[in-house]
C-alpha cells in the first residue's frame, strides 16, 4: 500500500455490489449484467474491481491498469456504476483478501459479490474461496454455456442451503451468509477473450 486509500462514495445502510474482473477489455456483456444486478439486488452502487491481474491466468499479454479502467468508465456509462483500480491501491491479489479489506474499512456497508456463471464454474479454485462464501452474498448472472452447468458447480454445492429463489432477489444484500442467487435475464454473447482474439491478442 503506498499513500491513501480513496474507497468510491459509500456509507453504512448502502447496497453496494462488487464486480471484479481483468476487464481486458470490458465489453457490453459487463453494463448489460451489472445494470440488472442494480435493478434485481436494489442496489444503491456498483463497484467495477479491475484487478492488476487474475492468479488464475496467464498475465503477460494483459494490459496496463489504466488502459483497462479507461476503457472500463467508457462501456459503463451509468452514474451507479464505479470503476475503481481499489486492488493495486491495497496490494491485494485475491478476492477474498480484497473483501476482507472492504468489510473492514466499511463498517455497515452491504456489500454484494457479482460474478458470472462461467466464474462459478471455477470459484473452488480461488484462494479462500469458502470464506468468501461465509462473509459475503453472491449473486451469480447467467453467462450463455454456463446456464446449466452452474447449478451443479462444487462451490454451488459446498453450502447447498444458501441458495435464495430468484423471486426473492431483492433480499440478498441484507441476508445472513452464506447467500447466493442466480440471476437470469437478457445475455450477451461478447467475450473478452473472443474481443482479443479478435484484435489478434490472446
Amino acid at each position: 500500500m503506498t499513500g491513501p486509500i480513496r474507497l468510491p462514495p459509500h456509507a453504512p445502510g448502502m447496497r453496494v455490489g462488487v464486480f471484479g474482473g481483468s476487464f481486458d477489455p470490458p465489453h457490453e456483456g459487463h453494463a448489460l449484467a451489472s445494470r440488472m444486478a442494480l435493478r434485481r439486488l436494489r442496489l444503491d452502487r456498483l463497484w467495477w474491481l479491475v484487478t492488476p491481474g487474475n492468479p488464475l491466468k496467464d498475465t503477460s499479454r494483459l494490459a496496463s491498469l489504466g488502459a483497462r479502467i479507461a476503457a472500463a468508465r467508457a462501456v459503463a456509462r451509468d452514474p451507479r456504476i464505479v470503476v475503481t483500480g481499489l486492488e493495486a491501491d491495497i496490494g491485494a491479489r485475491y478476492t477474498a483478501d480484497t473483501l476482507r479489506f472492504l468489510h473492514a474499512r466499511c463498517p455497515g456497508v452491504r456489500f454484494v459479490w457479482i460474478m458470472g456463471a462461467d466464474n462459478l464454474l471455477q470459484f473452488h479454485r480461488w484462494r479462500d474461496w469458502e470464506q468468501i462464501l461465509r462473509t459475503t452474498p453472491v449473486a451469480i448472472v447467467d453467462r450463455p454455456g454456463a446456464t446449466l452447468k452452474a447449478a451443479r458447480a462444487k462451490a454451488a454445492l459446498r453450502f447447498p442451503g444458501a441458495r435464495l429463489e430468484e423471486q426473492d432477489a431483492p433480499l440478498l444484500a441484507a441476508a445472513r451468509p452464506p447467500a447466493l442467487v442466480y440471476l437470469h435475464g437478457p445475455r450477451s454473447p461478447s467475450s473478452s477473450t473472443e474481443l482479443r482474439r479478435k484484435a489478434g491478442r490472446r
